[in-house]
């Protein structure tokens, strides 16, 4: 690997790990764990209900941790599960957990669209695509591990 490739990377891991850790500190400041914040940001952006299967996704959470936090949440009268389908299910959010979700989740939205929002329809194109073209190629390089 070429010295200029390596420092790319280096600086591409830097910038996730502190991605993801001034979103932890956003959670934090929110009162909010970054599992729920996460569930509570895919239900929104989906409506105000969403199937486990694509919360898991959105949020990028191990089934593990993700079921934990969802326990939790419907334990705390924040959502409840219904059933879509024989083996499916939403996660749907109640009067409490729209409330809930209005104070964490939905604030981080705000922000990153407030930032979008600052950014050219190139800049943001540009960011976009090659996001996703780096999404696909990881994708079909490690699906032969």
């Amino acid at each position: 690997m070429a010295k200029n490739t390596r420092e790319h990377l280096s600086r591409f891991n830097y910038l996730l790990g502190e991605t993801e850790a001034a979103y932890h500190e956003a959670s934090v400041k929110l009162g909010c764990s970054d599992s729920a914040v996460k569930i509570l940001y895919a239900i929104c952006d989906n409506g105000g209900s969403c199937p486990l299967r694509a919360i898991r996704r959105r949020s990028g959470l191990s089934k593990q941790t993700m079921n934990s936090a969802i326990r939790k949440l419907e334990a705390e009268g924040v959502l409840y599960l219904e059933n879509d389908g024989a083996r499916a299910k939403n996660a749907c959010l109640t009067e409490l957990g729209r409330a809930v979700a209005e104070r964490t989740a939905m604030r981080i939205q705000q922000i990153e669209n407030d930032i979008l929002a600052c950014w050219t329809e190139e800049e943001l194109e540009t960011y976009l695509r090659l996001t996703e073209q780096f999404l696909i190629k990881f994708r079909e390089r490690t699906a032969q591990l």
